[in-house]
């Protein structure tokens, strides 16, 4: 509680001097201080919030669902949503019991990218659909001082289920977490949540393809969103403490706008992510289905990687080699051990030196330790010996040394043969 909110409640039982109750000076309710260029910022949709003697702003601007960004329409996250309430597969960014309201699109603007308590958020920023629009919000710092506005304005209306950030398990929520613990007397609590953090996801499905996973970088090469006089992230830092500073609202509205393409992307992102996990993106590339069912195979869900990994093993390119790889694995686990033989049979023959030794290796083991055909295994050992030597890439000495050592165990074995 403020001194002056303590001091109005004290009056009452007051008494300075012989002055009356009626004659005591009332601390004016309210601000009593102008807000710079407030005239320029309500044109940008950005009113103050005003708490006790300090005050933080809030830009607030609506979207109707038909709105495009990317290759998108905002009305299709219901789409997405629905689908994965309709879908038994688990999978870690699966809505299933969710309505589309209770997704929270989550990105921040701070004063550097390191942790601690040095680093200060200036914009938080987030959007969710409510009835046919997406609304979008952004809290903005004026000056240092007014973090306890600037946090209380966030959490006295915050009411979802499931943030969806990008890289903001690493980065931005623990930043809020920080930094909400330096104001947790004064500002709600900070409220439980489930997280969706696209950045593994996009990692996960197109880092074959990509060099860097910013999001800007996949906004460009897989939402199809152009940016333009878009201002750098990086400069973000100077031009809000030059802000604080002049107080002109030029610069920080660029890096709202900015903070603003980045949330409609995660909105565009996480629909598209839906729409390629559950196999709806009618141009989903080969190379991109592979990435699908490969995730799905390291998370168990061995019936949904088959499925996916079937539709790739028809066409005679690396992607189906790689799926037929991938089954033969998952047939091996399963120990079937003639469904896995057939599958690492039918890459063997592979261009890729890294598929071909994989697959010679592991035939050499089934047909050693499982049909019991010692002849095939030195067949395969040899030729695994012959890939990882041959791999100019992924060739390494000490498997070599390992593969020969089996060698020589198997042609002692074959020797000692009736």
């Amino acid at each position: 509680m403020s001194l002056k909110n303590k001091l109005n409640r004290l009056k009452p039982h007051l008494s300075v001097g012989s002055h009356s109750e009626k004659e005591t000076k009332h601390i004016p309710e309210g601000p009593v201080f102008e807000i710079p260029y407030r005239d320029k910022w309500e044109q940008e949709h950005v009113s103050p919030y005003f708490l006790d003697e300090n005050y933080c702003l809030i830009r607030e601007v609506r979207y109707p669902l038909s709105y495009q960004h990317g290759h998108y329409q905002f009305k299709d996250l219901r789409t997405a949503i629905n689908c994965w309430n309709r879908n038994e597969i688990n999978h870690p960014i699966s809505a299933k019991g969710h309505r589309v309201e209770e997704l929270f699109f989550f990105d921040t603007e701070t004063t550097g990218l390191g942790g601690g308590v040095g680093n200060t958020i200036f914009i938080i920023g987030y959007a969710s659909v409510f009835g046919e629009e997406l609304i979008l919000r952004q809290h903005i710092l004026p000056n240092p001082g007014a973090e306890v506005p600037l946090y209380h304005s966030f959490l006295e209306k915050v009411n979802y289920r499931t943030l969806v950030t990008y890289n903001g398990k690493s980065f931005d929520w623990p930043q809020v977490k920080t930094r909400h613990t330096l104001v947790r007397e004064h500002v709600p609590k900070l409220p439980a949540f489930g997280h969706f953090d696209l950045f593994h996801a996009a990692r996960r499905l197109w880092k074959h393809k990509l060099d860097r996973m910013k999001l800007s970088i996949v906004e460009k090469e897989v939402l199809g969103v152009e940016r333009m006089d878009d201002i750098p992230g990086y400069l973000a830092p100077i031009i809000y403490f030059d802000f604080i500073e002049s107080k002109q609202p030029d610069g920080m509205l660029g890096i709202l706008k900015h903070n603003e393409i980045d949330i409609l992307s995660l909105v565009t992102l996480y629909t598209h992510l839906t729409f390629q996990l559950s196999g709806m993106d009618q141009n989903q590339t080969r190379p991109e289905t592979y990435e699908v069912g490969r995730w799905f195979a390291s998370l168990g869900e061995t019936e949904q990687a088959k499925k996916v990994l079937a539709t790739l093993t028809k066409e005679q390119d690396i992607t189906s080699k790689q799926a037929k790889l991938l089954l033969a694995y998952q047939q091996k686990k399963e120990r079937n051990w003639s469904s896995a033989r057939d599958l690492f049979l039918e890459v063997v023959d592979s261009k890729d030196l890294q598929i071909r030794a994989e697959a010679c290796i592991e035939l050499a083991k089934i047909f050693e330790h499982r049909l019991k055909d010692l002849s095939k295994a030195i067949k395969y050992c040899q030729e695994a010996i012959h890939s990882v030597s041959a791999d100019p890439i992924n060739g390494k000495k000490p498997l070599v040394d390992q593969l020969q050592t089996r060698l020589t165990r198997l042609e002692k074995k074959y020797d000692k043969l009736p």
